[in-house]
């Protein structure tokens, strides 16, 4: 059983039940974007609430009891959201499927990193839009959420210039209040972009 699964196995959402802020307060660029993908969704918060926008939503996960607990936020809000359980590092996504996609907080391995986020975006179709929240390398020291690893964090350098082929719409780096559960508290240093897929 991976750590994910283990982490979401208990009642509790580790993170939350409301969306992360950086969604809640841009999703008002998504909304031309019926079909939306969540990747690294973990519980199911941002899916759930851009469902509740009246979006058709799939979230993507690595733990399977993070999927369940998404099911079960769903029908708590009276909406649907399909779930797919995927290793973003090893297994296929669709190719220009989605309006949109979303990844909160999901972190890779440093020589994965881009491959991944390049999955995300060429499972979005052309003129679609990508946002994403990321831990910087600058978080450490914050210890306010997010990996303990430098090789999990992303340099905002790399990923302002995997974003450079695509038009940006927002990007930003610094420090940013995260309150969600019990494992996101207080100040962070975090990435934040929205690109649409040229």
């Amino acid at each position: 059983m991976n750590t994910w699964n283990q982490r979401f196995l208990g009642s509790e959402y580790v993170y939350g039940e409301q969306p992360n802020a950086f969604i809640k307060d841009y999703v008002s660029f998504l909304k031309e974007c019926p079909k939306i993908a969540a990747y690294a969704e973990g519980e199911g918060r941002n899916a759930v609430f851009l469902a509740s926008k009246g979006h058709t939503v799939t979230a993507y996960d690595y733990a399977q009891s993070g999927l369940v607990k998404t099911e079960q936020l769903a029908q708590k809000h009276h909406v649907s959201v399909q779930t797919r359980l995927t290793d973003l590092l090893l297994d296929e996504l669709p190719v220009d499927n989605y309006d949109a996609a979303i990844m909160i907080f999901g972190h890779f391995p440093l020589q994965q990193q881009q491959a991944v986020i390049q999955k995300i975006i060429d499972s979005v179709k052309q003129g679609g839009r990508i946002m994403m929240e990321l831990y910087s390398i600058y978080q450490l020291p914050y210890a306010s959420g997010g990996p303990q690893q430098l090789d999990f964090l992303y340099d905002p350098k790399d990923v302002l210039q995997w974003c450079q082929p695509h038009k940006i719409i927002r990007f930003f780096t610094g420090e940013q209040i995260r309150y969600e559960g019990t494992l996101h508290n207080g100040l962070a240093h975090t990435i934040q972009f929205i690109i649409e897929k040229k």
